[in-house]
This record gives C-alpha cells, sequence and structure tokens, in this order.
C-alpha cells in the first residue's frame, strides 16, 4: 500500500514567499550570514545562475531565485523598488539587524519598541527587499491594541 502524496509538503507552510533577486548566490550568503538561514537546496541554469534555491529560516522556508527575463521574473533592483514586505519573527531583533546591516542592508526604521507589542526594526537588504524584524515582547487584548492604536495615531478610543 503506497503512502498518499501530501497535498502540503513535509517541511512547508501553506504560503512560501518566493523571492527573485539579481545575484542570488549572494542573496543566500547575506540570508545566511543575517538570518541563520540554512540552505536546502539548489538548482544551477546554463550560465551558472540559480534558477531556485530553497532556505530554512527558523520554522519556516523561502524560495529565491535569480531573474529570468524571459519569463517576467525581475527583482526589485530591476523594478526600481518592492510593494511586499516580508515581516520575520527572531529571537533576538536587536542582533539579527545588527548582522543584516554589518552585511549591507540599509536601516529603514531602526530598532525599537511599538505599540503593538513587538521590538521592531525595518530594513532593505542589498537585493531589495524590505524586511521587518521583530521580537514579540508583550501580549496585548484586542481592546489594548485598539486603545494604542488611537493613542499612536493622535487620537482617542
Amino acid at each position: 500500500m503506497t503512502t498518499p502524496v501530501r497535498p502540503i509538503p513535509e517541511g512547508y507552510h501553506s504560503v512560501t514567499p518566493y523571492l527573485c533577486v539579481n545575484g542570488a548566490a549572494d542573496a543566500i550568503e547575506f540570508y545566511k550570514t543575517a538570518f541563520g538561514a540554512e540552505e536546502l537546496m539548489r538548482m544551477s541554469g546554463p550560465e551558472g545562475d540559480i534558477r531556485h534555491a530553497e532556505l530554512q529560516i527558523s520554522d519556516s522556508r523561502i524560495m529565491l531565485s535569480d531573474e529570468v527575463p524571459e519569463m517576467n521574473f525581475r527583482g526589485p533592483k530591476t523594478l526600481g523598488g518592492t510593494p511586499v514586505n516580508m515581516y520575520l519573527y527572531v529571537e533576538d531583533v536587536d542582533s539579527v539587524v545588527a548582522r543584516a546591516v554589518a552585511g549591507g542592508a540599509k536601516i529603514l526604521m531602526a530598532v525599537a519598541d511599538q505599540f503593538w507589542g513587538d521590538r521592531t526594526g525595518n530594513f532593505e537588504d542589498p537585493f531589495g527587499h524590505i524586511w521587518n524584524v521583530s521580537t514579540h515582547k508583550e501580549d496585548l487584548s484586542e481592546d489594548e491594541l485598539q486603545k494604542r492604536v488611537a493613542e499612536a495615531l493622535g487620537g482617542s478610543n
């Protein structure tokens, strides 16, 4: 008797980010250094470019490849920016952001405690992707969160 194939493969979540970068090999090394990513697989194209790679970051996977213009697969540097932000929870946001900056990331928002209960920083990686990196510090009720949103926006609840 054969075992049925899992509709969501082992080790994956329902949503898996797929990043397109100009310089995938360098991006893999950056993500290893900044986030402690583990490279799970790499498939090279005929020119030595990366056509598909998978990384494990804590309990989540990301996929990435070099640009493939003939498939209209282009990274944020080629497009002039990205509309997508990655949100990554880590044990120690300060050290992760410091490693990312040491590896060439550009700070967009310094690490600070946020009203929603996370300590968060925001940066653009050297390949144009935006990362929000956080350590969760405080569980809030919905009422408390709404009160803090109102305070942060200058209103009252």
